[in-house]
């Protein structure tokens, strides 16, 4: 055998766990069906800019050992998650935070925030009684309120899942993170940044010492039959397609981006910005020239890229992106995941190998944690 592993697909766990081991003196083949290397945290350079092709990746973590891991491959910036919220043309700070509040309702203190947040949760609460919320709306309306469920949440979730938050179970909204700061970050991890020069340099670093192959499809090449090529399998493409959909398929949602360059050096003065109404197909609009440029480096650039996101349902031939984590999918998942334990030599990662939305950092987290 001409490989200790034979990895299939070249997103964050297989290009991670690829470079574990040829650190330890194991020979990877990484095999990718994509014309490029780094699944979804490929980068496009357009007009001087690098464009997240499928959508916004932003790093966080709280875990020391994983941002210096990624910074040993490349420097991480500054760049700080501070999203917008456009509903039908009113701007709101995102996450729900004491500015949200102020452009809501007028409140200048937590102490008046809180007073407003839970009238409104009291007035949910009546309404369900004793019993357990039946979907995602009333859970929402449960945590947040009439006001936020309406303006912020619930036509922005109906974008994003194709389902009526009526009929969206209501464990997928287990708490809507509320603060009583003016704290406009999104996230309360200790570290944050983008690769400066672009995810492919994370990539890259990562996938030096391997064999890489674009343009393969592990189920359209002699390759399926990997035990001829290697003694282990690290499967990242999805988990009901290995076992030939046998116990049925497993539901995706997935993006659609629009890409286009704009004749001005900066087109909505943030890197992101969520459409929360209908009246707004897509579901947000990314300039990505402000992940990585500050500033006057903003300016410097006559020109920017935005793309715009339309959250649509999975058909075979597009790219999935998320597990439709409702009932009948997890359901048939854990039927998957105990035919993939009876394997032998065959490690399922990543989100599609174990239909589970991760961010980032987990991934490498994971990774780092496994025995090689």
């Amino acid at each position: 055998m001409k490989y200790d592993y034979l990895i299939v697909g070249s997103g964050l766990f297989g290009s991670t766990f690829a470079y574990k081991a040829s650190k330890i003196g194991k020979k990877c083949l990484v095999i990718e069906k994509r014309k490029h290397l780094g699944g979804n945290l490929y980068c496009e350079e357009i007009e001087g800019i690098n464009i997240h092709k499928y959508g916004a990746h932003i790093f966080h973590t709280n875990n020391k050992e994983v941002w210096d891991f990624v910074n040993s491959i490349v420097e991480f910036n500054r760049y700080t998650n501070s999203p917008l919220a456009n509903y039908n043309g009113r701007f709101f700070n995102l996450p729900f935070n004491m500015n949200t509040f102020y452009q809501l309702w007028g409140v200048r203190t937590p102490a008046e925030a809180l007073v407003k947040l839970d009238e409104q949760r009291k007035e949910a609460i009546s309404l369900i009684g004793d019993r357990e919320p039946a979907n995602l709306e009333e859970q929402a309306l449960i945590l947040v309120g009439k006001d936020i469920f309406e303006i912020l949440v619930k036509e922005y979730t109906e974008k994003q899942w194709g389902r009526l938050c009526r009929e969206l179970p209501s464990f997928i909204i287990q708490r809507l993170p509320v603060r009583l700061t003016f704290d406009n970050n999104y996230f309360s991890d200790k570290f944050q940044g983008i690769p400066i020069g672009g995810y492919n340099k994370l990539i890259d670093g990562l996938l030096k010492d391997s064999v890489c192959l674009t343009s393969t499809d592990f189920f359209d090449s002699y390759y399926k039959n990997w035990k001829s090529y290697a003694k282990t399998l690290v499967y990242t493409a999805p988990l009901d397609q290995y076992f030939g959909y046998s116990l049925g398929k497993l539901d995706w949602r997935t993006v659609r981006f629009d890409a286009r360059v704009e004749d001005t050096p900066n087109f909505q003065g943030n890197a992101v910005i969520n459409y929360t109404s209908h009246n707004h197909p897509y579901t947000r609009i990314i300039e990505h020239k402000h992940f990585e440029c500050f500033g006057q480096q903003v300016y410097d650039n006559p020109k920017t890229v935005i793309s715009e996101e339309y959250s649509i349902e999975y058909t075979d031939g597009l790219e999935p992106y998320y597990p439709v984590n409702d009932n009948r999918n997890n359901r048939l998942a854990i039927k998957y995941k105990e035919l993939s334990k009876k394997e032998e030599n065959v490690i399922f990662g990543g989100r599609l190998g174990q239909y589970k939305y991760y961010d980032m950092a987990p991934i490498i987290e994971q990774v780092l944690s496994m025995s090689i």
